[in-house]
């Protein structure tokens, strides 16, 4: 049940929300571009992009200088959309 807790705690942000959905549309997205669609903060990215990866929602892979994020697993946007229904 900890781990459930632990995603629903993360999906309980609107920015992470967000950037969760941005990665459904763009799949793979480094820090910078996700930076730049919220025009937020390095740090204060870094945070909510670590909760969604603690939770295990997001992928990270570097590529040289560049952190690129992903959707660990796709049932995150069935979760998401049953979400929607409430």
């Amino acid at each position: 049940m900890e781990k459930e807790i632990k995603i629903l705690k993360a999906l309980a942000h609107p920015l992470r929300l967000d950037i969760i959905k941005l990665l459904i549309i763009n799949e793979n997205l480094c820090v910078c571009k996700i930076q730049e669609a919220f025009n937020i903060g390095q740090s204060n990215l870094s945070q909510h992009l670590k909760i969604l990866k603690d939770a295990k929602i997001l992928n990270s892979k570097k590529d040289g200088g560049w952190v690129h994020y992903s959707l660990k697993n796709k049932k995150i946007i069935e979760i998401i959309d049953l979400l929607k229904e409430f």
